[in-house]
């Protein structure tokens, strides 16, 4: 059975709190806040549960294998992406994150708002969100689109040679490892010098459970995949009060971290269902479900696992509604460069791990932007006045020449 955890650690989830037992850990010195969001941002995230929700359709119909993505990750990514898009790019682009056109300035301050709070909710979960664009030396960006990556996004942006593709590899790849940890350690195998710049976005997890599973509970158990293959995995148990509720096709278990900013629901098909049909009911009816939840005494298994999983996603994408962002003749990514082109490719890689004490998880969410090479930076002019030369002093709009003269230093 695919890996059906990932829907709560990287999707919209994120954004509420479902367990009410837990409200508080360290005597009240870790007290869950929620977030303060304006009207608008308030429905970006219904919206943004919208997009999760078909993205992880999306990608359960596409794999077979076990899998772990982050909406979340994507979302900064193509919010990055949309700031440098223009025109009937910029509108699919905003279809597809599920807000409407000409929404740029409020996805960029959604965006922020997240960026800066995500993170301090919970003093025992370690959240960090980076983003970085890394540009080949000589083919600059616009300085309002770096303003927007430094202001909305913190993004770091970095001059590299593309040219040395080793040394350019060595540094982008770097920069992954270190903002998860080690959990994601590369996300290119080489950097070509048909791009103009790559667009990444790392998302770090990392939380103990709020009632922890006890290791000398837990046990070897027999786990049935959808084909009816069995075999053996070490299975976590604990009873205790947690939210839940049931729907005709699936359970669903939600377990806090800490002190309940963050948690994962657990969906688990009932028999003669399956792991798709979770996600068609989340792609057509959403987190309503949750509306029903309760607390009730649970016995819970959880396996303990670890998933890796990496997937280009220009297919995808193009099929949610933004196929123009990856044509050359038809994209329009003027607002992010003069030189930009079009998206090569978007991918994502990501990791989780999950015990008796807690889950980490890591996703790089990352961008190819080609390089218009037709309208490249001319060459570089060289201008040494070392030898005499004439000079003129004129007013700009008449071209009248106040002052003119000569210098041969003599």
């Amino acid at each position: 059975m695919k890996s059906i955890t990932v829907i709560s650690i990287a999707s919209a989830m994120l954004f509420f709190v479902a367990c009410d037992r837990f409200v508080s850990v360290d005597n009240g010195e870790n007290e869950y806040k929620p977030i303060v969001l304006n009207t608008r941002s308030q429905q970006f995230v219904r919206d943004g549960q919208g997009f999760a929700a078909e993205f992880i359709q999306k990608i359960d119909s596409e794999t077979e294998k076990d899998y772990i993505i982050s909406p979340l990750s994507m979302q900064f990514l193509l919010g990055m992406i949309l700031d440098g898009a223009k025109g009937e790019t910029a509108d699919e682009i905003c279809n597809v994150l599920g807000y409407g056109k000409g929404e740029i300035n409020a996805v960029n301050e959604y965006c922020h708002t997240m960026l800066k709070a995500l993170p301090t909710l919970d003093k025992q979960t370690k959240l960090s969100i980076a983003n970085a664009i890394f540009v080949d030396d000589g083919w600059p960006l616009r300085k309002a689109y770096k303003s927007d990556m430094g202001s909305y996004y913190d993004a770091t942006i970095e001059n590299l040679d593309f040219g040395d593709s080793d040394n350019a590899l060595r540094r982008i790849n770097g920069w992954a490892d270190e903002k998860t940890n080690g959990m994601v350690p590369k996300v290119l195998d080489e950097v070509s010098k048909d791009m103009l710049a790559y667009l990444l976005n790392a998302l770090y997890f990392k939380s103990k459970w709020s009632s922890v599973f006890q290791k000398s509970m837990s046990f070897d158990r027999t786990f049935t995949d959808e084909s009816g293959k069995a075999k053996t995995l070490k299975m976590m148990r604990q009873s205790g009060d947690f939210r839940y509720c049931e729907t005709g096709s699936f359970q669903a278990l939600t377990l806090p971290y800490g002190n309940g900013a963050y948690s994962m629901t657990v969906l688990l098909p009932f028999s003669g269902h399956k792991v798709a049909d979770i996600c068609a009911s989340l792609a057509s009816d959403g987190l309503s479900f949750m509306d029903n939840a309760r607390t009730e005494e649970v016995d819970v298994w959880l396996p303990r696992f670890e998933t890796k999983f990496g997937i280009k996603l220009n297919d995808i994408l193009s099929e949610m509604g933004m196929p123009r962002a990856f044509d050359d003749k038809l994209a329009d990514f003027t607002g992010m460069s003069e030189y930009a082109l079009c998206l090569s490719f978007v991918r994502q890689d990501a990791a989780i791990k999950v015990d008796e004490e807690g889950t980490e998880a890591a996703a790089v969410s990352s961008a190819g932007m080609m390089k218009n090479t037709s309208i490249g930076p001319g060459k570089t002019v060289v201008f040494h006045a070392d030898h005499p030369f004439l000079y003129l002093i004129t007013e700009k709009s008449t071209g009248a020449i106040l002052f003119a003269g000569r210098f041969a230093s003599n």
